[in-house]
């Protein structure tokens, strides 16, 4: 089997590719993350997931590489990793009772041969209507600061939704293991 490299610093995507139980080396991409101009949320997302993954291929020229980004967005506008607690108590005040698109670009690129396979996997989720003092709580317990949408629906914040749609459980946390393992067997990777 070619060596796996997942690019990315988020230990939240190197524990979901850790559950295929595949030896992986994890690698920091350093991509600039910002939108070009008129570029669409999900056309952002699709071009950076492809972007990190290239990013480390001089590293590890005969490796599956792994790229993945994700944006939240209402109504076209982005919503990115707050990084602060004012940031995610304003984040979250935004997206009480709306439904957000939390759109993953996942690329796998092989670097012998130079072909990538992208996708994009969508997820709906809706926020609760949230008072002052749920977010205040929420934010305290789980100061949720790098995460997109300033909520871990993998933790606490779970409470702060009504509900979501997608294919995938894992596109929400950052890494789409349905579409990755169907990518993977498409490279001649044997999952079980």
């Amino acid at each position: 089997m070619k060596n796996l490299v997942l690019a990315s610093t988020s230990p939240y995507r190197r524990e979901l590719l850790a559950r295929l139980g595949l030896p992986f080396s994890v690698a920091n991409p350093r991509t600039d993350e910002s939108a070009l101009p008129g570029e669409a949320p999900e056309a952002l997302a699709l071009r950076l997931s492809a972007a990190k993954a290239r990013a480390v291929a001089e590293q590890y020229p005969d490796a599956l590489i792994i790229g993945s980004d994700q944006v939240a967005t209402v109504d076209g506008r982005i919503y990115g990793k707050p990084g602060n607690h004012e940031r995610a108590v304003a984040q979250l005040r935004e997206l009480s009772g709306k439904t957000v698109n939390f759109f993953t670009g996942l690329c796998l690129y092989n670097a012998s041969t130079g072909v990538s396979q992208v996708r994009g996997v969508p997820t709906l989720v809706t926020f609760r209507t949230l008072t002052d003092s749920e977010i205040d709580n929420y934010l305290q317990r789980e100061p949720a600061y790098n995460c997109a949408g300033s909520a871990k629906s993998e933790g606490l914040g779970i409470a702060l939704l009504a509900g979501m749609q997608g294919d995938d459980p894992n596109a929400l946390v950052g890494l789409p293991l349905i579409a990755l393992c169907d990518m993977l067997r498409n490279q001649g990777v044997a999952i079980l």
